[in-house]
Parts: C-alpha cells; sequence; structure tokens
C-alpha cells in the first residue's frame, strides 16, 4: 500500500473548497451591478501585486510555522501575482509534449517537488457578520493550500479551474495575514499532461469579496427557444445561500430598455417568455442584461446581473444546430500565453485575441485543453464565438505506456475526473458563447469518461458533449477526429468518416500551424462545405508558445523546448501557431481568413463581369457588408466603384454582373478585377470599411519585352578550362569543367549562377521525412557529372550548351540535364534548361524539396519588383490570400521571420522579376511562369540555425527561380503534401532572359 502524502491522495479532492458555482459578483447597488463594476463588488479586492515568496525544492522544507503571523519575512523575495515562477527566475523551464517528468506511478509524485509559499496581508475593515468572505483564486498549479491568520483553511487542486474558500471565521478587523503553499507535482499532474510548458504558481487573479448570508450562492440560467425562434423561454434555477424566506426579483433589459420585471419567493424556478426576442449567435452576438435582486426582512441585499443570449443548442439526425440552422465552425484552438510572462494573460490581452480572430473571420474557439478565465467567456459572449469548453484533463503520456486507460478506466479515480468537467460546467454554465462541453483531450477512454459524459448530460441538456477520445462516439453527441487525412492509404480519411458516421462531425485539431504552413486549407474548408455532415474544425493553434529572450542573451528570439537544457523535450513543436510570439499575424493566419471568408466570389466569365456569390454565413445576409470593385493595371488602380448587389441570404447563390468600362488593353500590362467586401459599420473589433475578403480576378495579362540594351561587338576568349565573352560593359565566364557562370560588370564581381538547385532549407512539416531526406536520398548533397560543353557563336550571340547528371551522393536515380546559354550582343543572356528523370527511377524519394536554380548577385541588389501572386508569400497548397498583382517590396521584406529558421518568401505565376541597387538593376523574365524567391541568407544558415538570433546575413543577395517548389502540407502533425502538390522526381523544362542595365 502506498503512503500517500495529501497532494498525492487522488480522492481528496479538496479541503474545505466552497461548492463549484457560476463566476459572478455580488453588488449593493443596482446601478453597479448593470455596469458590471467589478472594483465596487462587495467588499472588493483585487489581490493581485507583490507578495512575499519563498522557493523549495520540496514542501518538507517549508520553514516551521511558515503560515504565522509573526514568521520572520526577512528569507523571503519578493514575487508578483499572477506569474508562474518559472518565469520569476525559480526552478526549471521544461516543455514537453506528452512526457511526464517523473516516473509514472500513479498517484506519487516524486519527493523532490517544487514547492512556493506565498504571503502577503489583507486589510479588512467594518466585518459584518452578514457577510460570508471569499477568497477565489483563478488558477494555482497544480496543488495549493490556504492559510489565514496561522490557520489552515483548505486545499484544492485542478491547475486551470477555480478554487473559492469562506473565510469570516478566520478574519479579525483590520490587518490580515494570508499564506498560500503551491506545489508543482501533484496527483493532479496526472491529469494535467497538456501540450505546453510546465510552468507552475499563482498564475491567474486572486480576489477577496463577500457576498451576503441570506443573499444568492447561485443560480443557472437556459434559454429555450419557440415558434420559429422568434420567441424564447427564460429559466433561471436560483440557489440561495440560506432558504429564509427572500424574495428574489428579476428584470430583464435590453440595454436601457427594461422588457419585464418578475418578483418569486426562495428558490422558486423561473419560467418567463420573451417575445420577438433577437437571438444569440457568433456572427450576431446579441446580448440581454438580466438583474437579480434578493430581498431579505424587507430589504435588498444584493444585486447580481448576468448577460442573457437568447439562443438553443439542437441535435437533429446528422447535424447540429444553433437557432435551428447547422453551422460551420471556423475555428482555432487556443492556449493561455504570454512570450515573457508563460500562461500568465490578462482581459486586455484576451481581448486583442478575439479582435485578431473576428478580423481574420473566425468564429470558433477551443479552450485547449483547459478552462480558461471567466473573463474570457465574457468576451466570447459578447464578440462572438462559438466556445468548446474543455475540461482541464490530459493525460497523455500514459500513452507511452502500452495501457492509455490506465487510470481513464480506474474506478479509484472517476471522481476526480467527473470534478473536473462538474467545476467548469458549474462555473461557466451561464455564457451563451458555449456550445459544447469537451471532457478533455488525449487520455484514452473508459468509464471514468462515461461517468464525466453522463455528468454532462444530466445536468445541462442544453449543450453536447464533446471527447475526440471517444473514437466510437458512444457517448460524445459529436464524432471528433483530430488531424484526420485528405489522402492515404492506410490512415483514416475524410471520405472514410463522411461515409460512415451517424453524428455530425467535427475535426478539434487540423491544419498544424507549425513553421512555414499549414497547407491544404482550402480543401479542408471545401470539404466542410460540400458534405452537410462535416460541421468544421479548428486549427491547431492560435499561438506560437515561444520564451522571449532576455535583453542580455543577445537580441529578440524565442526559446522553445531544448533551449533551458530541458530533457526530454519536444524541441520547437510548440512553435505551431497562427500568431508569432510578438503577436505579428503569420502568413498562414492571412490564408485562414481567405479561406474563412464569408462572401464568396468564382469566376463565371471575368472579362464579362459574371461572377457567382456564395454567402457562406448561417444568419447574416449580404446586405450587412459593403461590396466595392477595383480594376487595376499592373500595380495602378484604374477606377473602383460599389458593387451593387441583390441580397444574397445564407447559405445561397446568385449570379453578380459587373459593368466593366471599357478600357484600352497596353499589350505589356496585367489587368485584374479587385472585388472587396468590407464592413458596413463599426463593430467592438472593426471600423467602418475594414476588409473582410478580396477576391482578384485576371482580365488581361500580357507579356513583358525586355527593352534592349546598345549593340555591342562579342568577343570570346578560350582556354583549356574557360570561356569568356565579352560585350560591353559585361564579361561572361564559363568554367568549362564544371559548367559554372560568373558575370561581371566593369570589372567587378556581379552574378554566379545559374546552378541547378533541387534543395530547400526543410520546414518543420518536413520532420517526417528529414531522416530520409538526410540519411536515405542525401537530397541536401547533389553532385554534377558534366558529359559535354559546346559553344557557337554568330555576330549577334554566342550559344553554349552544357550536358551533365546531376545526383544524390549513393544514388542510382539521377537527372540527366542539358542547360543551353545564349548570349546576346546587348548584354542580355537566356537559359534554357530540360532535365530528364533518369536511372532506377524506382528508387527516387516521393518528394524532391524543388527544382530550379539559384543565382547569387550583390547584397546592395536590395530593391525587388514582380509580377506575379503576392503580396504575401505563397506555395501550391497554400495561395489562396495571394493574388495576381505587380508587387514592390525589397529583399530583406520577403524574408519570413519563422521562429525557428526555415524555407519561407516563395512566390508564385511570376513572369516578371527586377532587382536593382542604387546604380544598377537585373530584370529576369522568365519564359511561362516560375517560383521566385530572394534571401541574404544560404539555405545552409537557414537549415542550421535554431534561432533568428543565429542568422547572420550574408554580403550578398540569394536568387532562387523555380520551376516547381514542394507544397507545405500539415505532416509535423497530420497530412502530408497531397499527391497533387508535390514536387516529384520528373522530367523538367523551363526557362527565362536575363536583361543587365543601369539604373
Amino acid at each position: 500500500m502506498l503512503k500517500l502524502k495529501r497532494f498525492e491522495n487522488h480522492e481528496l479532492l479538496h479541503i474545505n473548497r466552497v461548492p463549484a458555482r457560476a463566476s459572478y459578483y455580488s453588488y449593493a447597488t443596482e446601478e453597479a451591478a448593470l455596469k458590471h463594476e467589478i472594483e465596487k463588488s462587495r467588499n472588493y479586492q483585487n489581490l493581485n501585486g507583490t507578495w512575499k515568496f519563498i522557493y523549495l525544492e520540496a514542501p518538507e522544507y517549508s520553514p516551521e510555522n511558515f503560515y504565522a503571523v509573526d514568521f520572520d519575512e526577512r528569507m523571503c523575495n519578493d514575487i508578483t501575482v499572477p506569474s508562474n515562477w518559472q518565469l520569476e527566475g525559480y526552478g526549471d523551464m521544461h516543455y514537453s509534449d506528452l512526457w511526464y517528468n517523473f516516473p509514472i506511478i500513479p498517484p506519487k509524485v516524486p519527493t523532490k517537488n517544487p514547492t512556493g509559499i506565498y504571503r502577503r496581508s489583507i486589510m479588512v475593515t467594518n466585518l459584518d457578520a452578514s457577510e460570508d468572505y471569499m477568497l477565489r483564486f483563478g488558477g494555482v498549479d497544480s496543488a495549493f493550500e490556504v492559510y489565514m491568520n496561522g490557520d489552515f483553511v483548505g486545499y484544492s487542486k485542478g491547475a486551470r479551474m477555480q478554487s473559492e474558500f469562506e473565510l469570516s471565521k478566520y478574519l479579525t478587523e483590520g490587518e490580515n495575514q494570508l499564506t498560500v503553499r503551491v506545489f508543482q507535482w501533484s496527483d493532479g499532474t496526472y491529469l494535467e499532461d497538456q501540450d505546453m510548458w510546465w510552468l507552475s504558481g499563482i498564475f491567474r487573479d486572486v480576489e477577496f469579496y463577500s457576498k451576503p448570508k441570506f443573499g444568492m450562492f447561485d443560480f443557472k440560467i437556459e434559454t429555450y427557444l419557440e415558434n420559429d425562434y422568434k420567441d424564447a423561454r427564460l429559466v433561471v434555477q436560483p440557489t440561495l445561500s440560506q432558504i429564509c424566506g427572500q424574495r428574489i426579483t428579476y428584470k430583464l433589459w435590453d440595454n436601457e430598455a427594461l422588457i419585464w420585471e418578475k418578483t418569486l419567493q426562495e428558490n422558486t424556478v423561473l419560467n418567463e417568455k420573451v417575445t420577438d426576442i433577437m437571438t444569440w449567435s457568433a456572427e450576431n452576438p446579441k446580448l440581454y442584461q438580466l438583474l437579480i435582486s434578493v430581498e431579505h426582512a424587507g430589504k435588498i441585499v444584493e444585486y447580481i446581473s448576468n448577460n442573457i443570449g437568447f439562443r438553443e443548442i439542437e441535435l437533429v439526425e446528422k447535424n447540429f444546430l444553433v437557432n435551428g440552422v447547422p453551422i460551420i465552425l471556423k475555428g482555432v484552438n487556443r492556449h493561455d500565453y504570454n512570450p515573457e510572462k508563460g500562461r500568465v494573460t490578462t482581459k486586455e490581452s484576451m481581448e486583442a485575441d478575439i479582435q485578431l480572430m473576428k478580423q481574420h473571420n473566425i468564429n470558433a474557439v477551443r479552450t485547449s485543453h483547459y478552462p480558461n478565465a471567466p473573463y474570457f467567456y465574457d468576451l466570447c459572449d459578447i464578440y462572438g464565438l462559438y466556445v468548446i469548453d474543455e475540461a482541464d484533463l490530459e493525460c497523455h503520456g500514459f500513452e507511452l505506456t502500452g495501457d492509455y486507460n490506465w487510470i481513464s478506466n480506474n474506478p479509484t479515480w472517476e471522481n476526480a475526473y467527473v470534478d473536473r468537467l462538474a467545476r467548469m460546467l458549474a462555473r461557466d454554465k451561464n455564457h451563451p458563447s458555449i456550445i459544447m462541453w469537451s471532457l478533455g483531450n488525449e487520455s484514452g477512454f473508459g468509464d471514468n469518461f462515461r461517468a464525466m459524459a453522463k455528468y454532462a448530460k444530466e445536468h445541462d441538456k442544453t449543450r453536447l458533449v464533446h471527447y475526440e477520445g471517444d473514437f466510437e462516439a458512444e457517448v460524445s453527441d459529436v464524432y471528433t477526429t483530430m488531424y484526420t487525412w485528405l489522402e492515404h492509404d492506410k490512415k483514416l480519411t475524410m471520405d472514410q468518416i463522411i461515409e460512415k458516421t451517424k453524428k455530425p462531425h467535427i475535426l478539434c485539431e487540423y491544419a498544424h500551424a507549425m513553421g512555414n504552413g499549414p497547407g491544404n486549407l482550402k480543401e479542408y474548408q471545401d470539404l466542410f462545405y460540400k458534405h452537410d455532415v462535416l460541421q468544421g474544425g479548428f486549427i491547431w493553434e492560435w499561438f506560437d508558445q515561444g520564451i522571449q529572450a532576455t535583453p542580455d542573451e543577445g537580441g529578440v528570439y524565442y526559446k522553445y523546448g531544448g533551449d533551458f537544457g530541458d530533457v526530454p523535450n519536444n524541441s520547437n513543436f510548440c512553435i505551431d501557431g497562427l500568431l508569432r510570439p510578438d503577436r505579428t499575424p503569420s502568413t498562414s493566419l492571412l490564408e485562414l481568413k481567405k479561406v474563412y471568408e464569408p462572401i464568396q466570389f468564382t469566376s463565371c466569365n471575368v472579362r464579362a463581369g459574371i461572377f457567382e456569390v456564395t454567402n457562406r454565413l448561417d444568419f447574416t445576409a449580404s446586405s450587412s457588408f459593403d461590396f466595392y470593385y477595383a480594376v487595376y493595371e499592373d500595380d495602378a488602380c484604374l477606377y473602383e466603384a460599389p458593387v451593387n448587389m441583390a441580397e444574397l441570404f445564407p447559405g445561397k447563390k446568385s449570379k453578380l454582373e459587373i459593368s466593366l468600362s471599357k478600357q484600352k488593353i497596353q499589350p505589356e500590362k496585367l489587368y485584374t478585377i479587385h472585388i472587396i467586401t468590407k464592413t458596413k459599420e463599426s463593430t467592438l473589433w472593426s471600423e467602418t470599411g475594414f476588409e473582410i475578403s478580396r477576391s482578384v480576378f485576371t482580365l488581361a495579362e500580357g507579356k513583358r519585352v525586355p527593352v534592349q540594351n546598345k549593340i555591342e561587338t562579342l568577343t570570346t576568349t578560350e582556354t583549356n578550362v574557360a570561356l569568356t565573352i565579352s560585350t560591353g560593359k559585361l564579361a561572361y565566364t564559363f568554367d568549362k569543367v564544371s559548367g559554372e557562370l560568373d558575370i561581371a560588370k566593369d570589372g567587378k564581381a556581379l552574378l554566379n549562377g545559374p546552378e541547378m538547385n533541387f534543395w530547400r532549407a526543410p520546414i518543420d512539416n518536413d520532420m517526417y521525412v528529414l531522416e530520409d531526406y538526410y540519411n536515405k536520398h542525401f537530397l541536401n548533397i547533389w553532385h554534377d557529372t558534366i558529359l559535354d560543353f559546346q559553344s557557337q557563336k554568330t555576330n549577334e550571340s554566342v550559344t553554349i550548351c552544357i550536358e551533365k547528371l546531376a545526383g544524390t551522393t549513393n544514388s542510382s536515380w539521377y537527372y540527366t540535364i542539358q542547360q543551353v546559354f545564349t548570349i546576346y550582343s546587348d548584354g542580355t543572356f537566356e537559359f534554357d534548361v530540360v532535365g530528364l528523370a533518369s536511372g532506377m527511377k524506382a528508387q527516387a524519394p516521393e518528394m524532391l524539396p524543388r527544382i530550379g536554380v539559384k543565382l547569387e548577385l550583390p547584397k546592395p541588389y536590395e530593391q525587388v519588383t514582380y509580377r506575379g501572386l503576392g503580396p504575401n508569400e505563397n506555395y501550391a497548397d497554400s495561395c489562396q490570400s495571394a493574388y495576381p498583382g505587380l508587387f514592390h517590396t525589397t529583399v530583406s521584406d520577403m524574408f519570413v521571420n519563422y521562429v525557428k529558421p526555415q524555407e519561407n518568401g516563395n512566390r508564385m505565376g511570376v513572369d516578371f522579376i527586377s532587382l536593382a541597387s542604387e546604380t544598377s538593376k537585373i530584370t529576369v523574365y522568365p519564359v511561362g511562369k516560375l517560383n521566385f524567391s530572394v534571401s541574404h541568407y544560404d539555405d545552409v544558415d537557414l537549415e542550421k540555425a535554431k534561432h533568428t538570433i543565429d542568422l547572420i546575413e550574408k554580403n550578398k543577395t540569394n536568387v532562387y527561380i523555380d520551376f516547381k517548389q514542394n507544397g507545405l502540407g500539415s505532416n509535423s502533425c497530420g497530412q502530408s503534401q497531397l499527391e497533387k502538390y508535390r514536387t516529384t522526381f520528373e522530367d523538367f523544362h523551363f526557362a527565362f532572359k536575363v536583361f543587365i542595365g543601369d539604373c
């Protein structure tokens, strides 16, 4: 029999913790309640700030009487609350995705159990015997004890959940001493193995307040819609602290208009019909306000207010409905995160997150993998986001033991499991934004989950139950999977789900946004739109969870697993967000915004101005937006005008005809029409005229023709190993042995290349093919075998033909390549290359990183102009947010600053590239369209660097021109590159012309 310490007893859920209830505040006045002025609630004190602190390697090292009022605090340091103590200089930082940081011997934890002792005083005046004085902790990791004035008050665990204690009998008039002892590891840690940094301490708000003894203890709000969702029934179940003849009055307000009021006796349930209501949804988050007042002995003892959203969640056959409509979740998974403070967040930062989500057409969030602070749900109610509220439960590390269900199917752990669901449900039950309760994440399955689901369905019949680990959807109301593939010969695919599911399906995680990626967002979204049973999903994840380096560490960069000596770790697997740590939107967020766009335009006959329009919203008609179109000639807007579009209702399609002005077409220009959707009115998250989406179509596309330089005399000089061709200021020198080309201008090195290039700096989504890339196919090591070097001269040009073989180390597959260079007397040159896949083709890898060439220019060639897809980087499977145009940028600005450096900055569909210094310009004219990117870094530098701080700009500009570059996929955790987006070992042919001139 194991001897268990208090913090190791999984059957001990708490000591003296107040039963879980809704998070709300009690007010003495109606005005303060209606305004939600928390600081004016009863005896309210926010206890955030500076506390005294002692850090210990184990709780047994705690000083004697550490909780005493007269404890000598000279041995204490100062610490900020809320905070994670690892980021305040105590203990060790550690990141892992699934490993526990100690032996799996549940419920035991290591003897060396880092412990923090927190102390501060609370000033309490005018103690009132008719009040209950309360202490509320928003989140403490992992378990903790509370002492007041030297007395033990209680014990709690469940790191990301609210804990309340009643203090009245411990308080004295004046100064009171509060002590909290926090344990890093507890039996609860076995249920808290989420994919994030292991961080400890008091990391959410600590609040002191009171409530009247004869007032409300809790209340539950439910809404039911009637009469074709035009009317509603409001049901409120009050729970008084004590029943002593109280009267409860309910007032429902619509802004400042009182709709009705009703007074009931004691715990009588309010069941009131409300007619002609506006329903709540993520698109139209209409809120009413319910004011509750409690009268005792002829006096109103408290006022409470709560926002009301009239909405109803239903499960009908293979769909879940919101207000009678089968919605599509366009969601993200969100962790609490701050690059400097860890899991310490503020209302302001949460609001900034939600504003960005709304600006990028996101309508849902999953609180992965624990309940958030209460005000997050307030904001979701107000701004309009559907929420899957997830219990603080994940025991992922058990997967590696071979018995994933070890404690999930152990009856002695049942109460611990149910407690986490029950506390979340009790606290958050009155938020209309929450449409599903999630039982947790990646914890196997068993009777304890069955018990959780039973509890949820018995205590809240107005929402659905979700748990991805319930692979057969035995207790879940929705069939949920994660990272389900679009195509695979062995893994579960979306096609199989569509065929077999008997319940609505969502992807609780998909499209892993790690580094440069993910790809295939459009393919998933198209499936959601096509099949009614598929109701959307949630991207993993919102934030890169990088930890900001301190100023003395050489500059701003972000650390990840392993950077703190933490072993074992999952390296940069936490750098997988749509936002970089500094809140900069990544390319993937821009891509997601386009894929999630509410009003979708597709072409029917662009030149005739005919388009198909689809309203992808669930409740909102097109009249809620303004639409404009603009016609561009290259980068110049020729004219713009509003789009007069007939009302288009949710889910409907129609034809749109735009009357385009007749425009004289210049033969070298690109003409595009931009159709832009903007907000009609200002919102909490946008100004009037905020751009929701942009759809760009090509009207006409001319071919740019190089301007000819002055004709010069061509001369050649040849040795056994070199051939030099001179014309005017330019000299082209070929190494006849290697086939390499160097170009000089006025005797100074100008350009080296083009050199064949089949490699790119690996992206995070390549992680599972890198072993083959490096150690089987050696794709980073290529060798040329020159077969022939021939030259032919005329008065106007010199043609060089190089035939060679190109293959990797130890490969039996290779390319047979013919390169043809034509140097003209005006100094321009053409490059034409053909590659034939040769050798033992069956031995070749499934994918090549790229097929193209590399050129090197001096660093001053910084100014970039190109015509193709932009303005942001784009790849074959991630290009929806890009559009055709003429763009002006710089080499530096084209660099995408991923936390872990990798391939970046590609542009597709390019037919014109110009790089200029202050005095000279090099222009590339592809034959057809190619990919290109530029960088001051070599691929090998990007490949070796762990962080951006490791990169040092070279004194040159690398130019990559590609026939094809591999897609991105999402295979850091999910679908690899789809077949149609792969660069394979295939024949190729491409060409371009280079013009060298003065600025």
